[in-house]
């Protein structure tokens, strides 16, 4: 049986091999590997997001991947809600759960918890939207750094996003969003974290990725994204901003050649991965991390540190 106090957390870069980590691991411990990326969540884009494939899904037991439509606005409050409830099950089973991802939001909030912000209804989010379309970016920030400074002063006049739910927030509950989230942290996940950070060499990453991209044509994406855009969804949603979607939804409108659409993600890519690197550099305590590229002889060296 395994503790139940434990909780493994394998983290990096996207393409740094978290999910082979993760696999191996399942295979000699009993575990259950809980998705951490905000955009494999989603049950639209497979091949894009670049979830795990099937036949690795079905030899472990994987879950919150691809449990979200793509019309639903994912965010760490519902995700942290589900991943709770995963990592008790996998406890009760006498499972290790295992949180893999990049998402460094959804990762600091299962080990320290979130600002319970009130969600914002459809109406207004409908309006803030409506708003930011007619007035512009940077106006739509002015108006926001009237009663936000503290949220205004961190976004960007492109953020849309971001600047739109804070609009909704100040809108749906007459105080800012950075009020709300300056309360208490809540709804952290319990137990004894172990953080792996997967940080190999970034050439090595940059590499996967264009080897990556390039599969993900041969599997398919472009008619993965089709079906997507078939469905007119709203295009402030997350799923609509995933790496490559506006590529690929260019080239389907003739605007561009397949080269240029798979430099393009490429670069994309890349340029994510860059921030991913910021990030777990600065913000990740982790009590073991890999700095060079994955491989059987690392994994015998970190499996004895694995709780049983």
């Amino acid at each position: 049986m395994i503790s139940k106090e434990h909780i493994l957390v394998i983290a990096g870069p996207t393409c740094s091999g978290k999910s082979s980590i993760a696999m191996d691991i399942a295979e000699k411990r009993e575990s259950v590997i809980i998705n951490a990326d905000s955009m494999q969540v989603y049950s639209d884009l497979q091949i894009l997001t670049a979830r795990p494939p099937s036949q690795d899904m079905s030899k472990n037991l994987h879950v919150l991947y691809g449990v979200i439509d793509g019309s639903i606005r994912c965010n760490v409050s519902l995700w942290l809600e589900r991943a709770k409830k995963e990592v008790e099950k996998a406890r009760t089973d006498g499972k290790l759960p295992i949180l893999v991802g990049g998402t460094g939001l959804y990762l600091n909030a299962a080990r320290h918890g979130i600002s319970k912000i009130p969600e914002v209804s459809s109406h207004m989010h409908y309006k803030a939207t409506r708003l930011h379309k007619e007035i512009g970016g940077s106006s739509f920030k002015k108006l926001l750094n009237s009663f936000d400074k503290d949220t205004a002063s961190r976004l960007s006049d492109g953020d849309s996003q971001r600047l739109i739910r804070a609009m909704g927030v100040f809108w749906e509950t007459g105080k800012p969003l950075s009020y709300w989230q300056s309360q208490p942290l809540q709804g952290a996940i319990s137990g004894d974290f172990i953080n792996v950070a997967i940080l190999p060499p970034r050439q090595f990453v940059y590499d996967t990725i264009y080897l990556r991209v390039l599969k993900m044509f041969e599997e398919g994406v472009v008619d993965e994204v089709r079906a997507l855009l078939k469905r007119d969804l709203d295009n402030t949603l997350p799923v609509m901003k995933a790496i490559g979607v506006r590529q690929i939804a260019s080239y389907l409108e003739n605007q561009l050649e397949v080269n240029s659409i798979t430099s393009s993600i490429t670069q994309d890519t890349r340029n994510y991965a860059k921030r991913q690197f910021t990030w777990f550099n600065n913000n990740f305590i982790s009590e073991i991390t890999l700095c060079e590229k994955y491989s059987k002889r690392i994994f015998s060296q970190i499996l004895p540190k694995i709780p049983r």
